[in-house]
C-alpha cells in the first residue's frame, strides 16, 4: 500500500489523475490545498511519497520543500511544475528531490515515479534488524543467524557504521549484501539522510554514467533536458554502487575522482559540481583478481577497500538456515494467507542437504512455493519444489552426458538418416550452458556474459532445449 500526498491548489485536475493512478483500498492518496496544509499531514501522518506543486497561493513549493526536508529528509518528494524549463525543480533535484513531472501529468510515468520513489523511501526507513538467534520479528529486512561467521558482520557494521568511510561489501548473490549496506547507512551519522541504491550491473553502459552523474541539456541524443544524477541526489547522505565489480573501466576513474575529491562533471557539461557522499560498494566478483587481470581498476579497489565486510554463503552458515526457514515461513504464511506454523524434520533436512547456489534469495523463493502447494500447519517435503527434493543428486549423470557426446555422433554417423549436425550441436549447447551455469552457480546474467551472448539469446536458447536454472540445480547437483 502506498500513501501519497499531494501539495497542490489544483482543485479538480490533479488530484484526481492521482486518485485515478492510486485507487483505494489498496492506494491511500491524502491531498492538502496549500503548504502549511501540507507540511501539517505530515507531521501527523508522514506518507510514502509527496507530490509537490512548485506554485502554491501561501509559499512556494521550494520554500515547503525545505521545511519537508527539516521534518525527515528521508521523504521521497516529486515535484510537479507546469513550466517545461522548470529551473526550480532542477535546483530542487540538485537538494535531494526525487524527480519532477511537467503537468498535464501522463498517468504511466506518474505511477512509475511514485512507485520507485516508494520504493526508494521504504529503503532508507525500514529497520534493518540484527538478530543473532531469534526468528520471532516480522520486520521484513530483517538479518537472521547466530553463526560464528554471521556475528563478525555484526561485529564488522558497529565498527564501521559511524565512521564515515568507504565500505566494500562483498559475498555472493542472494547473500543480503544490500541488507548489511542499508544496516550501516542506519547506524551512521548520516541516518537521517537520503539512501540511494544503484544497480552497476542492470543499466546499460551509456546509461550508466547519466545515471550517476546526471546530464547537460543536448549532452547527447535524446538528452532534452538537464538531469540531476544519484550523487547530487544523495548528498549528505550515502550511495549504494551495487555490483560495482561489473561498473565499465571507464565509468571506474569517474568514480575514484568522486571518492578522492567529492567532485565530478555531469556528461556533457564542464561545470564542477561538488557533493558530500558516503559511498558503499557492494560486488559477488573477486575484485582484486579483477584488478590483476585489468579488468578492474586497482587504484579503485584500493580506495574502496579502506573497510571491507565479507558475506558468508547460506552453506556455511549452519544451523542459521534453520532459523531463517522458520522466519521465512512465519512471514510468508501471512503474506500468503496460509496456517503453517512449522516444517516437518524431513523436509528441513532436505534443506539443509542442498547448497544454495542462490543463498538467501533463493531460499525465500522456494519457500513461497513450497507455501502455495501447503495445507494444513506443518510444510511437509511433498509441499516442496523439486529444487529442493533433487538437492542430494549427484553432478555424474551430467558428466555421463558430456562423456558421451562422442558415442552420439558416432551412432548418429551410423544411422545414416541425416540431422548428425543439428543433434550434435543442441547436445553441446546442453554442455555449454549447463557448464556455464555451474560457472556462474546459476546466474543468468553472468553465464550469458560468459558466452558473449545477450540474456535474451541465452533465454531463447534455454526454453528450446528445454532447459531451466531450477531443472539444472536439481539435476546437477550445483
Amino acid at each position: 500500500m502506498a500513501h501519497v500526498l499531494l501539495i497542490d491548489d489544483d482543485p479538480a485536475i490533479i488530484s484526481e489523475q492521482v486518485r485515478h493512478a492510486f485507487p483505494p483500498p489498496a492506494h491511500r492518496v491524502s491531498v492538502a490545498r496549500d503548504g502549511a496544509a501540507g507540511l501539517e499531514l505530515v507531521r501527523a501522518d508522514a506518507p510514502d511519497v509527496i507530490l509537490l506543486d512548485l506554485r502554491l497561493p501561501d509559499r512556494s513549493g521550494l520554500e515547503i520543500y525545505e521545511d519537508l526536508r527539516a521534518i525527515d529528509a528521508r521523504l521521497p518528494v516529486v515535484f510537479v511544475t507546469v513550466a517545461r524549463h522548470a529551473g526550480a525543480a532542477i535546483e530542487a533535484m540538485k537538494s535531494g528531490a526525487f524527480n519532477y513531472l511537467h503537468k498535464p501529468v501522463d498517468l504511466h510515468q506518474l505511477k512509475k515515479t511514485v512507485l520507485e520513489a516508494v520504493e526508494v523511501g521504504r529503503r532508507m526507513r525500514s529497520p534493518v534488524m540484527l538478530a543473532a538467534g531469534s526468528s520471532d520479528s516480522a520486520v521484513e529486512g530483517a538479518m537472521f543467524g547466530g553463526s560464528p561467521a554471521m556475528l563478525e558482520v555484526y561485529k564488522a557494521i558497529g565498527r564501521v557504521a559511524d565512521k564515515d568511510v568507504t565500505v566494500l561489501i562483498t559475498g555472493e548473490s542472494g547473500t543480503g549484501k544490500e541488507l548489511v549496506a542499508r544496516a550501516i547507512y542506519q547506524h551512521s551519522t548520516r541516518s537521517k539522510q537520503p539512501f540511494l541504491a544503484l544497480n552497476c550491473a542492470a543499466i546499460p553502459e551509456n546509461l550508466l554514467e547519466s545515471e550517476l552523474f546526471g546530464h547537460e541539456k543536448g549532452a547527447f541524443t535524446g538528452a532534452d533536458r538537464r538531469r540531476i544524477g544519484k550523487f547530487e541526489q544523495a548528498s549528505g547522505g550515502t550511495i549504494l554502487l551495487d555490483e560495482i565489480g561489473d561498473m565499465p573501466l571507464a565509468l571506474q576513474a569517474k568514480i575514484l575522482r568522486v571518492l578522492q575529491e567529492q567532485s565530478f562533471e555531469r556528461v556533457g557539461g564542464n561545470e564542477t559540481v561538488r557533493v558530500d557522499v558516503r559511498v558503499i560498494a557492494s560486488t559477488h566478483r573477486d575484485l582484486k583478481a579483477r584488478a590483476a587481470e585489468e579488468k578492474f581498476r586497482s587504484d579503485l579497489y584500493y580506495r574502496l577497500g579502506v573497510f571491507s565486510i565479507h558475506l558468508p554463503p547460506l552453506r556455511e552458515r549452519g544451523e542459521d538456515l534453520s532459523i531463517l526457514v522458520h522466519h521465512y515461513l512465519r512471514r510468508f504464511s501471512r503474506e500468503l494467507g496460509r496456517q503453517v506454523r512449522d516444517i516437518a524434520p524431513e523436509a528441513l533436512d532436505t534443506l539443509r542437504g542442498y547448497p544454495w547456489p542462490g543463498n538467501v534469495r533463493e531460499l525465500e523463493s522456494v519457500l513461497k512455493q513450497a507455501l502455495l502447494k501447503a495445507g494444513g500447519h506443518v510444510l511437509l517435503p511433498a509441499f516442496l519444489p523439486s529444487l529442493a527434493i533433487g538437492a542430494a543428486a549427484s553432478p555424474l549423470a551430467a558428466t555421463k552426458e558430456r562423456l558421451d557426446l562422442e558415442d552420439l555422433i558416432s551412432r548418429g554417423l551410423a544411422r545414416g538418416a541425416g540431422g548428425v549436425y543439428g543433434d550434435t550441436h543442441r547436445q553441446v549447447d546442453r554442455i555449454l550452458f549447463t557448464l556455464a551455469l555451474e560457472h556462474t552457480r546459476g546466474n543468468q546474467r553472468d553465464a550469458a556474459k560468459v558466452l558473449g551472448i545477450s540474456r535474451q539469446t541465452m533465454r531463447v536458447k534455454m526454453r528450446s532445449l528445454g532447459l531451466s536454472v531450477t531443472s539444472l540445480v536439481a539435476d546437477e547437483g550445483f
